[in-house]
């Protein structure tokens, strides 16, 4: 399981040209799930513990300028947007490989349990569409970005 966490003080998810998910300040975290994942579809504790790790993060500046808060503390709000490009490799050239993606099916359903995991803190989960073809837009914050995962 990987993401790259942005800090953002708005981001946005369209398809098709139309805009299906919004949020104002939080996080916008693109996640993909490993060949190696497969076995989370039977254990979900590893989910619940990313998602704690991401509702916890402290990357939000307190009133000394200082990254201390988490997304909790600031109230703020969770796009989710499945990404399986994370797993690329490029060592046999230039076309990147996604062998070690974990296949839709089963990606799409540790990625419904992160949503949910997420939610579980009570913060708003907003999410993109699976599979689909999305345009991304943000308004980054810092900016401040973190790789989370193997």
């Amino acid at each position: 399981m990987r993401a790259v966490i942005q800090r953002v003080k708005e981001a946005e998810v369209m398809v098709a040209n139309q805009s299906i998910s919004k949020i104002g300040p939080g996080l916008l975290v693109f996640v993909a799930f490993s060949r190696a994942d497969q076995r989370l579809l039977d254990e979900p504790a590893p989910i619940q513990r990313f998602a704690e790790r991401i509702v916890k993060l402290r990357i939000f500046e307190d009133q000394a300028g200082k990254m201390n808060l988490s997304l909790q503390d600031i109230g703020g709000q969770v796009l989710l947007v499945s990404e399986f490009t994370l797993y690329a490799e490029l060592a046999g050239g230039h076309r990147p490989s996604f062998t070690e993606a974990l296949t839709k099916s089963e990606a799409e359903k540790l990625y419904q349990a992160l949503a949910s995991s997420l939610q579980a803190y009570n913060v708003v989960v907003a999410t993109g569409q699976f599979g689909a073809k999305m345009l991304v837009r943000l308004i980054n914050d810092g900016p401040v970005t973190i790789i989370l995962g193997n």
